[in-house]
């Protein structure tokens, strides 16, 4: 594995690249103080950098399995030129179950395993052209999700936005970020407070540093100092993204998630998920059928390798949560907006599945 190093950190960045037949993701656990890219030429490595969140933001890590499927494809065809879609199975099955509760992971897999039965000889330019179209189509949407959030915020609103949400975890531009991005630049948003959300500190160290990027006004603020700050008044939408959304308008997203939405309910603060349509999951009825990741509880238990806690103390680590639909706005897509969501509005944009 190479490492790409860059000290310039103000660079363009990508949360996932391709390059000269390799994966690129960029190192996000580094981030901010460096920016490095790690190269991958299997699927079995981007399956445990997305399980050790490498990579991570369900949009990025979509894009990252796509590619991955390629990598897969060409190490059983180089095997066996006969059997490569009996041999490829194995890969794509630790690749599956690299994170559970983000459905892009998995829709991602499926729509590149669609093609398979269409290709003949070497499959590896087929499946490189839907990887990237995956790629692109993100961006796009990315940007459409952007414009549709942003015509719902008025003038010199302030916002909270928890975990990160960015160009970071999508294929560029970012979903909740994308809508802030689009609404500062047109003059809408005077101020941006990002959660720190523990343990990751993904608010801290990657949402921060993509606003400092756009110049976007940004305060950071401890996750328990969320409702705090919401009951002075001067909040007016929360924005953030999700990981899957259930056919109800029920979401999954960063743990954190549900109670800055309680505390927005009860403080009058409008709530709006941003996410594309392929995090919509309409054969999950409610997100009581989500599957939540829980994580290794060292990540709260200890501090830099230094434990914190009691030893032999229970923990238990959820890195997401539900929160009802009940209390979300607004479900922005690129297919649409879904106004106050539940299961006839969510079936009348995104239908069956």
């Amino acid at each position: 594995m190479t490492i790409y190093n860059s000290k310039n950190i103000t660079e363009s960045f990508a949360a996932v690249k391709w390059n000269d037949g390799k994966l690129l993701l960029l190192d996000q656990r580094k981030l901010p103080g460096e920016l490095i890219y790690l190269d991958y030429e299997s699927s079995d490595a981007v399956a445990d950098a997305i399980k050790n969140m490498v990579v991570r933001g369900a949009p990025a890590i979509g894009i990252a399995a796509a590619y991955a499927v390629v990598l897969a494809a060409r190490s059983a065809y180089q095997a066996s030129t006969d059997s490569w879609r009996e041999s490829i199975k194995i890969d794509l099955n630790t690749l599956s179950a690299s994170r559970p509760t983000a459905v892009n992971l998995n829709w991602a897999i499926a729509k590149m395993c669609k093609v398979f039965d269409s290709i003949e000889g070497d499959p590896e330019p087929a499946l490189l052209k839907v990887a990237i179209q995956i790629h692109d189509e993100d961006i796009a949407a990315n940007h459409e999700m952007g414009r549709l959030g942003a015509n719902l915020i008025n003038p010199a609103s302030q916002v909270v936005t928890h975990c990160n949400a960015g160009a970071l975890a999508t294929g560029g531009y970012g979903t909740a970020l994308g809508v802030i991005r689009t609404a500062y630049k047109n003059g809408l948003i005077s101020k941006v407070y990002s959660s720190e959300t523990r343990p990751w500190m993904q608010g801290a160290r990657l949402s921060s540093w993509e606003c400092q990027q756009d110049n976007i006004p940004v305060c950071l603020v401890i996750d328990s100092a969320v409702s705090s700050l919401m009951k002075t008044g001067d909040i007016d939408w929360l924005i953030v993204g999700s990981d899957r959304i259930a056919a109800n308008g029920d979401i999954a997203n960063k743990i954190g998630t549900y109670s800055h939405a309680v505390s927005a309910k009860f403080h009058g603060v409008k709530v709006m998920v941003v996410a594309p349509s392929s995090t919509v999951d309409m054969q999950i009825q409610s997100g009581e059928d989500i599957p939540i990741e829980y994580r290794n509880t060292e990540e709260i238990t200890e501090f830099n390798g230094t434990r914190v806690a009691p030893n032999d103390i229970e923990a238990i680590n959820p890195a997401f949560d539900i929160t009802p639909a009940k209390l979300v706005d607004v479900i922005v897509t690129e297919k649409g907006i879904v106004q106050d969501p539940d299961a006839e509005k969510m079936l009348a944009i995104f239908g069956k599945i």
